[in-house]
């Protein structure tokens, strides 16, 4: 596999040089952007031929005690504590597993995560193994939302398509997910999941009210985005970014766009959207856009869905473009 070469830290991460004016107590102050380096080169030394079998072979390896017989994965040991530093030896362990706990999910992750949030992250014991493996979660339906892994589901290890040998190239799906083939797959990549088909909720018959009340939101919706591409702060927000959205509740579906700091909403349907959001009472994104509460916890919360999980970071940036909209409001009140 030819290796890309990428940075340490990704570009989109380093802020521009400019600076900026703050007025605190009627003073004003200047504000620039500065930064410090400190990078290194480390030895990943006796775990070695474990992160090299990821990279290069798509393999999980662990040692095996030639006395006890214990695997443990990853191959931490080159004897076994338990047998009087008995001499181990690698192993192939399974891409099988089941988790041994309910792992967290990350949504707020540091930039250091940023582009893999949000990610569950649990231990699984693979077959063949006897200790747990630490690693990150995802689902091809969706977003990750709290009880869809758990303790006890079945989970394959999937490989990322580029690897650098690191923990972070492989993460777990359910194997509910996963057609037979692909379970029996050693070495399954991330190319070949299937991330396109995921389970759109389906809702009921729109009633008279719910009509009405789709009609009003869309209004106050309009209303709102010309508000926050007329906003200076606002559109910082959402500055660099670019997505059509299509948005789909029990009543109709929407437009929305985002394009470098312009937000508008249009009453139509998208026939290639970068991504889907649907909610079943519209009235839940309109309150995360006035502010009345993050759309982040409407994800989480299960009352919105959204079809592609790193498009979260997109919901981040609704959260800050409501959240800066009202601050320069406040600010001009103050005033």
């Amino acid at each position: 596999m030819s290796e890309k070469r990428r940075k340490i830290i990704p570009d989109e991460f380093i802020p521009e040089i400019r600076s900026r004016v703050i007025t605190l107590e009627n003073q004003d102050y200047l504000l620039q952007n500065d930064a410090m380096f400190t990078f290194y080169e480390r030895s990943i030394g006796e775990l070695s031929p474990f992160f090299l079998a990821i990279k290069n072979e798509r393999k999980i390896l662990g040692c095996k005690c030639s006395k006890c017989g214990m695997v443990r994965v990853p191959p931490m040991m080159t004897h076994c504590p338990d047998c009087e530093f008995a001499p181990t030896k690698p192993v192939e362990v399974g891409q099988i597993g089941r988790m041994n706990t309910t792992p967290p999910i990350t949504y707020f992750a540091t930039s250091l995560f940023l582009d893999k949030a949000p990610f569950g992250r649990g231990r699984v014991i693979l077959k063949g193994a006897d200790t747990a493996l630490s690693v990150m979660l995802y689902t091809t339906t969706g977003i990750l939302v709290p009880g869809l892994i758990k303790k006890g589901t079945e989970v394959k290890v999937i490989f990322r398509d580029e690897r650098v040998g690191q923990i972070s190239d492989i993460y777990c799906v359910p194997t509910s997910e996963l057609t037979p083939q692909q379970v029996a797959k050693e070495g399954l990549q991330e190319s070949e999941l299937n991330w396109a088909a995921p389970k759109e909720p389906q809702f009921s018959k729109p009633t008279d009210k719910d009509m009405a009340n789709y009609k009003q939101c869309l209004k106050e919706m309009l209303a709102l985005a010309i508000k926050m591409s007329q906003s200076k702060r606002a559109r910082k927000a959402i500055e660099g970014w670019k997505r059509n959205i299509a948005v789909k509740t029990k009543a109709s579906e929407f437009a929305m766009y985002i394009d470098n700091g312009d937000f508008r909403i249009e009453d139509k349907k998208l026939a290639s959207p970068d991504f889907v959001m649907a909610c079943e009472d519209p009235k839940t994104l309109l309150d995360g856009l006035m502010y009345k509460g993050a759309i982040t916890d409407s994800v989480i919360m299960k009352k919105l869905w959204i079809s592609k999980n790193l498009e979260f970071n997109t919901i981040f940036k609704l959260d800050r473009l409501a959240r800066f909209l009202v601050m320069e409001q406040k600010e001009k009140t103050a005033k």
